[in-house]
């Protein structure tokens, strides 16, 4: 399970621990539970003293949903280095594309809280290469899809003619299961029936691309 960094202000890096405080709050209650004046109690100093690094509540807000973004590409980083080495060049592409899949309906899973936080804040894709989003590997999760894609056309798995826009069909799919099992008509579903339909998932986005 990805994991949060210190709570408390120390070092002199008020920022990261106000962001820290952020992260605790996304967690417990997604980006709506993200209030200034609670990270700078968590942190241990005074409200003023959060404007400095935030002007306002909504730039604490989009900070916290970047390093939200950040943990999911490091959950599928994960689940991409954990890929068998010894497989061919068309099999480790397949194997890739899936782990995009696997890292972020699991992160999903595991950290409501915090995925909500990274994908319904408001925002657009000319900011999806941002440093700040991006996981230990440098790559944020938009980059890790696109690469899989990448592989799949060099392999000849996916046709040329298919690669543009084939990021948003399939990050519609699985997003789009996550929504429903977090907050719509399946959250109620037991959690491994929910992982057997996300394997499934991943399986049709990978046979239909």
């Amino acid at each position: 399970m990805p994991t949060v960094a210190r709570a408390s202000y120390r070092h002199g890096d008020l920022r990261q621990a106000l962001l820290d405080a952020g992260l605790e709050m996304a967690r417990e209650g997604g980006p709506d539970a993200v209030v200034l004046r609670e990270a700078t109690r968590r942190a241990g100093v005074s409200p003023n003293a959060a404007y400095r690094h935030f002007a306002d509540r909504s730039e604490l807000v989009e900070a916290v949903s970047d390093a939200a973004q950040s943990l999911v590409a490091g959950a599928i980083e994960a689940e991409w280095d954990a890929v068998p080495a010894t497989l061919s060049a068309e099999e480790a592409a397949h194997a890739h594309l899936r782990a995009v899949g696997r890292g972020y309906l699991g992160f999903a899973r595991d950290e409501p809280g915090l995925f909500r936080a990274a994908f319904t804040v408001p925002g657009d894709l000319d900011q999806a290469l941002s440093p700040e989003k991006a996981g230990p590997g440098g790559r944020t999760s938009f980059q890790l899809l696109g690469i899989a894609l990448d592989e799949l056309v060099a392999v000849g798995a996916l046709p040329p003619e298919r690669r543009p826009g084939a990021e948003f069909s399939a990050w519609s799919a699985v997003h789009g299961l996550a929504m429903l099992v977090l907050e719509g008509p399946l959250r109620g579903l037991d959690p491994e029936v929910a992982r057997a339909a996300a394997v499934r998932l991943i399986d049709m986005v990978d046979r239909g691309l």
